[in-house]
């Protein structure tokens, strides 16, 4: 992959790498740092992409392997220090950045389940297929992540979202 072609990628596909990441992180430093890893593998890969959406799927696929490792390393860590603390950050500003901060607080399955079918707009069998887990399983993220973000925003707003 040249320098051109890599720019092209990142304009078309960071703020979704992007996203997937911080939804798996909770940690906009963490996100960015696996967006920019996630693309340097690109950079550096030597795998044949049939189009943009192949692509895609492979950064995403990426993504959520690089997030899980930063997870994995930040948890590690956490054991060692008796003083480390949960680093918070704001989400990005958008139209969404609501429901984005309340998808944030679903565990890691359902929310990356949930981002990835709703504001990434794949199939359930698309989101089978790049996060590993099964038709069903993903399935019933949704519906789990569903019914909690739906508790927390009639939480929030006691009660006017309805039952």
């Amino acid at each position: 992959m040249n320098g051109a072609e890599l720019e092209r990628c990142m304009r078309l596909f960071y703020r979704s790498v992007y996203r997937t990441a911080l939804c798996r992180c909770k940690d906009p430093h963490d996100a960015d740092d696996a967006a920019q890893e996630v693309f340097l593998k690109l950079y550096t890969c030597n795998n044949e992409f049939s189009d943009d959406e192949h692509i895609k799927a492979w950064l995403l696929r990426c993504t959520i392997n690089l997030s899980t490792d930063l997870l994995r390393a930040r948890k590690r860590a956490a054991a060692l220090s008796v003083s480390a603390a949960e680093p918070s950050g704001s989400v990005p500003d958008d139209e969404n950045g609501h429901i984005f901060e309340l998808l944030r607080k679903l565990p890691e399955k359902n929310r990356t389940a949930m981002y990835m079918h709703y504001c990434e707009g794949y199939s359930v069998e698309e989101v089978a297929k790049i996060t590993g887990a099964g038709k069903n399983a993903v399935l019933s993220r949704l519906m789990r992540g569903r019914k909690q973000l739906k508790k927390l925003l009639e939480n929030e707003g006691g009660g006017r979202y309805g039952n």
